[in-house]
């Protein structure tokens, strides 16, 4: 006689759908790997936006992926050289019977902190969430750029570049 596991719930494909190697695997090896990947005592799986930064001549622009969090669970902070963006995503709510063939999304808190180089003016950071991604654009201290200096001029006198 086979050793079959006793199908849980309803849902799934359908009463065609017979065997079902991931919950056979998980039987056998009495564990579930989806728990292994979360942290201890927390019940969440780790929730890391990825973020890209990049300098230009006049400003430090961050884009941020965090798809599912809502603007009133996102707090930016800029404390001297020191950007701290740091939010939540919610998980979602399960029902009883409910059944998932994968289960990838993270949740949680994150906090991400970048130091910044110093000339930055903190007094005029501009910062937009839309469809997921969040914008923030810090611009440099305009006595902290690069100024060219025109070879043969007056005595003190400066080019912009």
């Amino acid at each position: 006689m086979a050793d079959l596991p006793a199908r849980r719930g309803g849902g799934g494909l359908g009463p065609q759908r017979g065997w079902d190697p991931f919950e056979r695997m998980q039987d056998l090896l009495g564990f579930d790997l989806g728990r292994m990947l979360t942290r201890p005592g927390s019940g969440e799986s780790e929730f890391a936006p990825d973020f890209e930064v990049k300098e230009t001549k006049d400003a430090f622009i961050f884009k941020g992926d965090i798809p599912g969090v809502e603007e009133k669970d996102l707090e930016i902070t800029l404390a001297e050289n020191r950007l701290t963006i740091s939010g939540k995503r919610e998980e979602e709510r399960r029902e009883e019977g409910d059944r998932f063939y994968t289960y990838e999304r993270n949740y949680g808190s994150f906090n991400r902190t970048f130091t910044l180089p110093r000339g930055v003016n903190t007094d005029d950071v501009q910062a937009d969430f839309k469809n997921g991604v969040l914008n923030l654009r810090i611009p440099k201290k305009t006595e902290d750029q690069p100024k060219r200096i025109k070879v043969g001029g007056e005595r003190g006198e400066k080019a912009k570049a």
